[in-house]
């Protein structure tokens, strides 16, 4: 259990703590819950650039990692639908994109073919996240001169959501053509 190992398992952890915060309604819950999103999103950054800069790389890590991503990501979508802050069919494009691209990316390796991950899912991460935090903070300050950020930075989100798994998609078919040449 090495130091990258426990930033994932601390970002799986934080996922039920800010779920708890929204849950609660506490006066300021909607910026502590961005709070800890927000930590919970550095971590993920973090325990990949350890693993690698200390040779740390463990099948563990690879199997918690993107597992923690799913589930801080779809955790969030969730309790926005159910704050009634997003749309039931968004969180249902972002996580259904997610299974898919996951679901690939597991027949790839089966094929002996690994689909890295691209400069536009990494994008889509971010944009993911700055659009979630949006929306937890309701748009906090671009409300105070009525612009919807949120809902801006999410549809930015979906565009690259789906942009991105494409691109997994594209990717995934020339690979596999490649391999059975």
């Amino acid at each position: 259990m090495n130091l990258p190992n426990r930033l994932t398992l601390l970002r799986i952890l934080m996922v039920p703590v800010f779920l708890v915060v929204l849950a609660l309604r506490l006066p300021w819950g909607d910026y502590i819950a961005a709070a800890v999103f927000v930590l919970a999103a550095c971590t993920d950054g973090l325990d990949g650039y350890m693993a690698r800069k200390r040779k740390q790389i463990t099948s563990l890590g690879k199997l918690l990692d993107p597992l923690a991503d799913k589930l801080l990501i779809s955790a969030a979508l969730i309790a926005l639908v159910e704050l009634g802050r997003l749309s039931g069919w968004v969180a249902v494009v972002i996580v259904g994109r997610e299974f898919a691209v996951t679901g690939l990316r597991s027949l790839a390796v089966t094929e002996g073919v690994v689909i890295a991950a691209s400069k536009l899912g990494k994008i889509k991460t971010v944009t993911q996240i700055v659009a979630i935090v949006a929306l937890f903070l309701r748009d906090f300050p671009f409300n105070l001169i009525n612009i919807p950020f949120g809902n801006v930075a999410m549809a930015v989100a979906v565009i690259f959501t789906i942009w991105s798994g494409m691109d997994y998609f594209q990717q995934a078919g020339f690979l596999l053509k490649s391999k059975e040449k």
